[in-house]
């Protein structure tokens, strides 16, 4: 089993570094789910020598993509491409609530040579085995999901069926709630092929500033005991 580190700042990327996690998910702007980063924090994560994904999502919200959209996520694959990034995690919808054919064949293309994880947009669809059948279909290496849940204690049950659906097929990831409180029943009851959280706490950033923010910051405590709990 792996461990996967949201990653949304630089001291997150030297604490996944740190801790010896597998490798981490690349993002920003965690208190909105998390969007692309900056090339050069890109650049700077692959630099340090943490294997790095790269969350590719233009903006909050859904999964149903424009156009326009889908056009500044594929050149932000070929970004990632160039730059050394081992893979991307991406996910599109229908409106009706499916994986997205189309977008996800132009996707494997430009992503060829890398991997391709499909994020928690699965919990959005309407009927996962189905949504499972087709990422397998196209090659995609792994499903970041929750069960179809808020959090993986509500969704324990539906991951256990999407593990035995899989049969090896594809790579079972859970996130979305992980805590030191649950991270060992996951473990233990569910053996997914990884573990995926970002162990942050809300802080109000640069509180003194006129322009001070909310933020979810990483709490390197917070994480070790995820990691102790999961049985790392």
């Amino acid at each position: 089993m792996k461990f996967e580190l949201c990653a949304a700042s630089i001291d997150a990327i030297k604490i996944a570094k740190e801790l010896n996690f597998d490798r981490i998910e690349l993002c920003q702007t965690l208190e909105q789910g998390g969007i692309t980063p900056s090339y050069g924090m890109i650049e700077y994560a692959i630099a340090y020598g943490i294997e790095t994904h790269v969350l590719i999502r233009p903006r909050p919200g859904g999964f149903f993509y424009s156009e326009e959209e889908v056009e500044v996520m594929l050149r932000e694959i070929l970004n990632c491409k160039e730059m050394g990034a081992k893979g991307i995690v991406i996910g599109a919808l229908t409106e009706a609530g499916e994986v997205d054919e189309k977008i996800l064949q132009e996707v494997m293309h430009k992503a060829k040579g890398m991997e391709v994880t499909f994020h928690r947009a699965f919990d959005d669809c309407i009927e996962w085995q189905k949504a499972m059948d087709v990422l397998i279909k196209h090659g995609v290496n792994r499903i970041l999901s929750s069960g179809l849940a808020r959090n993986v204690e509500l969704g324990l049950p539906i991951l256990k069926q999407m593990v035995a659906h899989s049969a090896g097929r594809i790579e079972i990831m859970t996130g979305g709630g992980i805590n030191a409180a649950n991270a060992g029943k996951i473990a233990q009851e569910l053996r997914p092929n990884a573990i995926h959280f970002s162990g942050t706490v809300k802080v109000q950033q640069d509180e003194e500033s006129l322009f001070a923010e909310p933020v979810l910051m990483v709490d390197k405590p917070r994480v070790q005991r995820i990691l102790t709990a999961a049985g790392c």
